[in-house]
């Protein structure tokens, strides 16, 4: 279900009257696609990509205060400070779909809190959003249906407006597939998710010139067929950061055929780009039965992402924490996870005598 209309109603009303949005937003698929549908829907507005910490803090105050915005949009993002939200003099919409969490000073959308198993993706909470504007012209109807659909398929959820999409795009999904990694890993829709990923790599205002150039681009062919200047743009950003991928991606499922163990572990440093969500993704759907994890060692730290098809991975990761200077969480089979290097190898002792 996700959104109520009620709901619905609550959050179309707040972006109707407004004539100044700031929206926050993560830095994956999900988060991009959510701004990107309300951005068109608005036609007004900033977005602030949220790289450098997967909390909401304090630390951007600063930039609502430049910016000072009439209502704050915070799409898809796990964890907002009530510090933050206690400085905010104007009124906050969280959408989203983790946790959940008890905040005040904030107008809190997330299906969870109702259901504690409803995980519909942000992207698909503001695309019901949106909706009403489908009707509008064909030309609408299409350009948030992408956009809607592949920050859905990104986050490993098969929308119900996936028929209607395959009626306007039949070539980006070509086969009935059932399975969301056979979606991602086998079409051109699959294509389009790992490019809107890959753009999202590097710096933030680097980041967010390749947004800019999204919330112009209409059609998906645009990209996949470099059609347009701005297209060809966001396919040269992702060819760039696809020729990093490549090699690790080898090494990845290498490591993860050759492991004897439940845990498939891959360690590799490098302090410019992450693509530890997108490999850990890619080696859950190509060894089902592992546990995989992902750790990239940057500034004396691992940032891991873990992937597993059965094991409910939070609670373990928090057991695995106590006494160890980190922090991690997320959905239940996939999870983040940030620790000190000097305590990573007590890390894996402990989880592999848990799982």
């Amino acid at each position: 279900m996700a959104l109520s209309s009620a709901q619905i109603r609550q959050i179309r009303d707040n972006l109707d009257n407004c004539k100044k949005p700031l929206f926050f937003f993560d830095d994956d698929q999900d988060g991009v696609c959510s701004f990107l549908q309300l951005y068109r829907y608005k036609k007004e507005g900033k977005g602030i990509i949220v790289k450098t910490t997967p909390k909401l803090g304090t630390f951007f105050s600063s930039k609502v205060e430049e910016y000072n915005p009439d209502k704050i949009f915070i799409l898809d993002l796990a964890i907002v400070e009530q510090d933050f939200l206690d400085e905010m003099k104007a009124p906050v919409i969280w959408i989203d779909h983790h946790g959940p969490f008890e905040r005040s000073n904030v107008k809190y959308f997330n299906p969870r809190v109702s259901n504690w198993e409803d995980n519909h993706p942000t992207s698909y909470m503001c695309h019901q959003v949106v909706q009403q504007e489908l009707k509008a012209s064909d030309a609408e109807h299409r350009s948030y249906l992408w956009i809607g659909m592949v920050g859905c398929i990104s986050d490993w959820f098969i929308p119900p407006f996936i028929d209607d999409f395959k009626k306007k795009y039949p070539e980006l999904i070509d086969k009935p597939y059932k399975r969301v990694g056979d979606i991602i890993y086998n079409t051109k829709l699959g294509l389009l998710t790992r490019i809107f990923a890959f753009v999202l790599k590097g710096k933030a205002s680097e980041v967010m010139k390749s947004i800019k150039v999204l919330t112009r681009i209409e059609s998906p062919y645009e990209i996949l067929n470099r059609g347009t200047a701005q297209g060809k743009l966001i396919y040269k950003r992702y060819e760039e950061a696809n020729r990093m991928y490549e090699p690790l991606i080898k090494d990845v499922l290498k490591t993860a055929e050759k492991s004897d163990e439940k845990l498939a572990v891959f360690k590799y440093a490098d302090d410019r780009t992450s693509f530890t969500s997108e490999l850990s993704n890619e080696a859950i759907y190509r060894f089902p039965d592992k546990i995989i994890m992902i750790a990239r060692e940057k500034n004396d730290e691992m940032k891991c992402s873990l992937r597993s098809s059965k094991i409910i991975l939070p609670p373990l990761v928090e057991k695995c924490l106590v006494g160890l200077e980190g922090y991690g969480g997320g959905h239940e089979h996939a999870c983040g996870l940030n620790i000190k290097t000097r305590d990573f190898e007590e890390f894996l002792k402990r989880f592999r005598g848990m799982i």
